[in-house]
């Protein structure tokens, strides 16, 4: 009997309890870079471009720290399903030493050395000035990141997703605030420009860790056995490692890539660099959605896998699936209709705001590519453990293909800055019909706990 996508009430209650927290929380945190984008655009185009181009330093660690996290969720909501806390705890300790090590690396780098960072974005010595000042403040956020980020993983997988979207919330509203009071100087304070939204960053991390911690030692919550951190399982760290390195192979690859492509658009000049900025902002806001059920498909689709129910797993994929296709059309259909609102309010100089017309339209289209892939690949596959296959997909559509593209278009060919972008985008549309022919061979479908 053919299976009907919206019948099963109880599977969509539990796949709302989890994606409208995670998309909340996904949604709050791209906030905050829209809310710098916006509040630094109202001053001056120079600062904006720059802290968006210095942001691609906390991007790259968030695709370290993802590879971290992703694996102790693909494991956790495995062993959550499954009912093994102690494991889940034991998963909790990995994930901390892990991510500590890259936050102690990303930070060092921001604190000590930002300006040679920068010039790996930009040549114009303005925008380098900018974004290494605002890194010597950020780079001690980074750094709490890392800490934080474990916490709200396991919270997620614990059926925890609530208080993480809350703790998540509360955060990026302090950011927010204090990025007004700091940027533009009120409330009696001196206005920091760039230095402020970087400040107003590193206070909302310090509170976002402290309540994370707090909160982990609540009835209900699972907190790290300190007696436990260095302590060593050698199967489950296998285990680990086996889904953590691919998932760090595509990690980097994407987030290199994606650090590629805004590094090509900075040194094509302040306009594309200012376009592209704002284009990143709509496209991380309107992704939100995609990101939370992709998560939650993980989530959802692991606990059964992990308590043995393989065949209600692979109906669970199916219907995640099937759901990508409809969220990713939405959110084409979103991204045109914001596109006059987002044009009639930025500052920008007339070249500047055609190059970023062009850009809503074409970023309209890839939505359907990235929705699509965000759910099956790293919802779906990671559910079973099967992250090789979105390491290959980005060595061939983003590596072989959209990166020497972008590269030759702008440095090589001299193509229209437009044309570029559009090579930029053009990855994620390309491997659609690869992901859905990898899906029918059902690797995902396993059990990983022992």
């Amino acid at each position: 009997m053919k299976d009907r996508l919206f019948a099963d009430k109880g599977f969509y209650k539990k796949l709302w309890f989890l994606t409208l927290p995670i998309s909340f929380q996904s949604l709050m945190l791209a906030s905050v870079a829209a809310a710098d984008a916006i509040m630094l655009g109202r001053i001056e185009q120079d600062s904006m471009a720059a802290v968006s181009l210095a942001t691609q330093v906390q991007f790259v660690q968030n695709m370290m720290l993802m590879a971290a996290t992703s694996a102790g969720s693909i494991l956790g909501a495995q062993y959550w399903g499954k009912g093994d806390k102690k494991t889940i705890n034991e998963i909790f300790c990995m994930m901390l030493r892990v991510s500590g090590l890259f936050s102690i690396i990303v930070a060092a780098g921001c604190i000590f050395v930002p300006q040679y960072l920068m010039l790996a974005f930009a040549h114009d010595k303005t925008l380098v000035s900018i974004g290494a000042g605002y890194l010597r403040i950020a780079g001690w956020s980074y750094l709490l990141t890392g800490f934080s980020q474990c916490y709200l993983t396991i919270m997620k997988v614990s059926d925890q997703p609530r208080r993480s979207a809350l703790i998540s919330t509360l955060s990026v509203l302090i950011n927010i605030v204090l990025n007004a009071v700091l940027i533009f100087g009120l409330l009696g304070f001196k206005a920091m420009g760039a230095k402020g939204a970087a400040t107003a960053t590193l206070i909302a991390r310090v509170v976002e860790l402290i309540l994370c911690i707090v909160s982990s030692y609540q009835k209900g919550f699972i907190h790290p056995e300190w007696s436990r951190f260095f302590a060593r399982n050698k199967e489950l760290a296998h285990d680990f490692r086996k889904c953590a390195l691919p998932l760090l192979g595509a990690s980097l690859l994407w987030g290199v890539g994606f650090t590629s492509y805004t590094a090509v658009m900075g040194h094509l000049g302040t306009d594309p660099a200012a376009a592209n900025s704002i284009a990143a902002v709509i496209r991380d806001l309107v992704c939100c959605f995609c990101n939370g059920i992709g998560a939650a498909a993980g989530i959802v689709v692991g606990n059964e896998l992990g308590a043995g129910h393989l065949e209600r797993g692979k109906l669970y994929g199916e219907r995640c699936m099937k759901l990508s296709y409809i969220i990713g059309f939405a959110s084409t259909a979103i991204v045109l209709a914001v596109t006059p609102l987002v044009m009639h309010y930025m500052k920008l100089t007339p070249q500047a705001a055609s190059y970023l017309k062009g850009m809503m339209i074409i970023m309209a289209v890839y939505m359907i590519g990235r929705t699509v892939n965000t759910v099956i690949i790293n919802g779906v596959f990671a559910a079973g453990g099967d992250t090789l296959f979105d390491m290959y997909s980005l060595c061939v559509c983003m590596w072989g293909l959209a990166v020497p593209l972008a590269f030759l278009g702008a440095f090589v060919f001299h193509w229209p800055v437009l044309l570029v972008y559009s090579c930029t985008c053009l990855d994620e549309v390309g491997k659609i019909p690869w992901v859905m022919a990898h899906y029918r061979k059902y690797k995902w479908v396993k059990d990983l706990t022992r």
